[in-house]
């Protein structure tokens, strides 16, 4: 398609003096306006390039600065407690059987949960047989004491007629000895009648010392012999204890006298005891040793049964961190700190005790370190981040009391 333009003689006229007056021609005027287009093109090509470069490069390090909640911890108090779970024993149990011959029980006279005295009788077994016994060998000794009686008047009798010369110094001998026979037989009966008075005694079955009858496992009429075991058990005093045990290592962090609560299943009652043993001996099979912790008589305590126990192991001074700002690995475990140029470092860590407060951490910090508080799994050792300081939980903690 062809576009023709009519310009008539005054408009010539005029443009060639426009050209004239600017020194170019139309044709150099359009080669000037396509170059300064091409160098525009340019210079927004290279701004495109570098520009979204520097804008990537800004954005990223916005990213990894990411503000982050960081803790110092400080220095805090932690009293060392390990929990345990035992069993319920009494401190002092002792089994009571029959001592003597044995025989039928005719009576028994206290039962399991009652409180008895030192001597007190628990059961008596029939003693009719040696009620016979004991009466015949009374009757003996009324026998020897009389004879003893007759000898001692035939040598008073003799030792008169001695000084008149009808007895001789041998039949004086001879009395005297008839009396001592006498008198010595009198001493054998009344021995015998002890040794069965003793034996009848023993048909009594009685409490070696005051304290808790535990079990009973005897009735009336039951026969029973020295080999018939245990009758009655006792707790002496009513004393109970927790027998908890530990590992080796942590029986090694305790002694004798250190304090624990201990808290019977089934209840929620906390009672107070003590460690007045530790086992001198380790299981070879569990690695464990026994820590008997005293407690006095509670109607919660029941030998045989289950509880759990505190116990205090001192007193130990290291930082104090949540759960939260302990991390771990196949390294172990390590928390991040953050240095001076905000960025985060490794750190690992030895941790101690475990508390409602927190976890103690035993060598790796000082406590005046900037520890990440959370998030500590989405960073990196290195990343930037926005530190936001806040208060320690042991400062929390001591701030609350």
């Amino acid at each position: 398609m062809n576009y023709e333009t009519t310009i008539d003689a005054d408009s010539a006229t005029e443009f060639g003096k426009l050209a004239e007056q600017d020194g170019k021609t139309p044709s150099s005027r359009r080669k000037w306006v396509i170059g300064a287009v091409v160098a525009i093109l340019v210079l927004g090509a290279w701004w495109a390039m570098h520009g979204s470069d520097s804008a990537a490069d800004g954005q990223d390090t916005a990213a990894q600065a990411q503000v982050v909640s960081v803790v110092v911890p400080g220095q805090a108090t932690i009293a060392g407690t390990i929990n345990v779970s035992g069993t319920i024993a009494a401190r002092r149990e002792m089994p009571v059987g029959v001592a003597g011959e044995g025989g039928q029980v005719a009576q028994v006279l206290v039962d399991a949960g009652d409180w008895v005295r030192a001597g007190q009788v628990l059961a008596v077994i029939d003693r009719s047989v040696q009620s016979q016994q004991i009466a015949s060998q009374s009757a003996n000794i009324a026998v020897a004491d009389a004879d003893a009686r007759l000898a001692q008047a035939n040598l008073d009798r003799a030792l008169r007629l001695v000084e008149k010369g009808f007895i001789s110094k041998a039949d004086i001998d001879r009395l005297t000895a008839t009396r001592d026979a006498a008198n010595a037989r009198v001493r054998v009966a009344r021995a015998s009648l002890g040794e069965l008075g003793a034996r009848a005694a023993r048909l009594n079955i009685v409490a070696p010392a005051a304290g808790l009858v535990l079990t009973r496992a005897v009735e009336p009429g039951q026969v029973v012999s020295s080999g018939s075991g245990v009758l009655f058990s006792l707790a002496r005093d009513g004393q109970m204890e927790m027998q908890a045990r530990l590992s080796e290592a942590d029986i090694g962090r305790l002694s004798v006298g250190n304090v624990a609560e201990v808290t019977p299943v089934g209840t929620t009652r906390v009672l107070t005891g003590e460690i007045w043993q530790l086992s001198p001996t380790i299981d070879p099979q569990t690695r464990q040793g026994i820590a008997r912790i005293a407690l006095a008589y509670d109607a919660a305590l029941r030998p045989g049964g289950f509880a759990s126990a505190s116990l205090r192991s001192g007193t130990i001074v290291a930082p104090l961190l949540p759960e939260s700002a302990i991390l771990s690995d196949e390294k172990g475990a390590y928390v991040f700190v953050v240095a001076s140029d905000n960025k985060v470092r490794r750190r690992d860590v030895t941790t101690g005790e475990v508390s409602a407060r927190g976890i103690s951490v035993i060598k790796g910090l000082s406590g005046n370190e900037r520890v990440v508080l959370r998030a500590g799994g989405f960073l990196n050792a290195g990343d930037l981040i926005q530190p936001v300081l806040t208060k320690a939980a042991s400062s929390q903690s001591a701030s609350a009391k």
